[in-house]
C-alpha cells in the first residue's frame, strides 16, 4: 500500500520538473541573447555605438580662397520676376567705363584674342582681326571684323544682365548695374553662336559645351556674384557645387584687366 501510495505522486513530481525544464530551455530559444532574435545590428539600423550614422560620406571642407568655399557663402533665394529688365538699365552697351580711350568690347578683344591686329589711327583701341581660342567650345575661332563676321566673336556677360537683375541687380543704381555690364571678371570673348544659345541662361540650364572649361567657367560667376552681392537659386547652387566637385581646388578668380 505504501509503494502504490508514492508511485503516483513520484511520478507527478517528475512530470512537474520535465515541465520546468521545458520552459527554461524555451526561454532560452526566445530570449535576447539569441542573435537571430535580439536587437537589429548597428549596420542594420545605420547606427554605430548608439549614434546615427549616414551612409553618404560627409562633404570634404571647402578650402579657403576657392570657388567651393565662396559658393557656400552666397545667399540662396528663389528667382526675382523679370518685369522691368532691359539692356539699357545696364548702362549704353560697350562703354569706355575705364576712360582709357577705348570702349569696353575692344578692350576685351585686344585682351582674349592672340594675336591681333589693330586699325591705325584709333589709337591702339579698333581690333580689325586676330585669333579667338574659345574657351566655350575650345576650338580656335579666326575674327574678322565686319557687318557679316564680326558676330563670329561676341562678348559674354559671364553671368548675365537678365540673370543678373533677377537676383538682386533690379535693385541697384544705375552705377552698379552699369559697372557689373563692363567689369573685365563678367566679360569673354567667345564662340557669337554658343553665346547666342546661352541666352539668359544660369549654371543649371547652361554649361559650356567644352568640359575642361567649366570649373573656371562655374567659379567666374560665383567670384562676379559674390563681387556684387547676388544670390544664387537652389537648383543654380547645385548645379555650380557638381561641377566643383570635380575640381575643389578650383581658385576664385580675382577681377582682370
Amino acid at each position: 500500500m505504501t509503494v502504490r501510495s508514492r508511485a503516483p505522486r513520484l511520478a507527478a513530481v517528475v512530470l512537474m520538473a520535465g515541465a520546468l525544464l521545458a520552459g527554461c530551455q524555451s526561454a532560452q530559444d526566445v530570449g535576447p541573447s539569441d542573435p537571430t532574435t535580439s536587437a537589429p545590428s548597428a549596420a542594420a539600423t545605420g547606427t554605430t555605438s548608439g549614434r546615427p550614422t549616414s551612409s553618404a560620406a560627409p562633404s570634404a571642407a571647402a578650402a579657403p580662397g576657392t570657388a567651393l568655399a565662396a559658393l557656400r557663402r552666397l545667399p540662396v533665394k528663389g528667382r526675382a520676376p523679370k518685369t522691368g529688365y532691359s539692356r539699357e538699365q545696364f548702362g549704353p552697351a560697350w562703354k569706355d567705363v575705364d576712360r582709357n580711350g577705348c570702349d569696353t568690347r575692344n578692350d576685351v578683344l585686344r585682351r582674349d584674342l592672340r594675336p591681333y591686329v589693330l586699325k591705325a589711327g584709333t589709337h591702339g583701341c579698333l581690333v580689325l582681326r586676330g585669333t579667338l581660342k574659345d574657351p566655350y567650345t575650345a576650338r580656335t575661332i579666326a575674327f574678322v571684323r565686319g557687318v557679316g563676321t564680326s558676330s563670329d566673336v561676341q562678348i559674354d556677360h559671364v553671368v548675365a544682365l537678365s540673370d543678373a537683375w533677377q537676383k538682386g541687380a533690379g535693385r541697384w543704381t544705375d552705377a552698379k548695374r552699369e559697372a557689373i555690364a563692363n567689369d573685365p571678371l563678367n566679360l569673354l570673348a567667345v564662340d557669337g553662336p554658343t553665346n547666342a544659345s546661352k541666352g539668359d541662361g544660369d549654371a543649371a540650364t547652361w554649361l559650356p559645351p567644352s568640359k575642361p572649361y567649366r570649373c573656371s567657367y562655374v567659379a567666374r560667376q560665383v567670384a562676379v556674384k559674390r563681387a556684387y552681392g547676388l544670390w544664387v537659386t537652389a537648383a543654380e547652387r547645385d548645379a555650380i557645387a557638381r561641377v566643383l566637385a570635380t575640381c575643389p581646388g578650383q581658385k576664385l578668380p580675382t577681377r582682370v584687366g
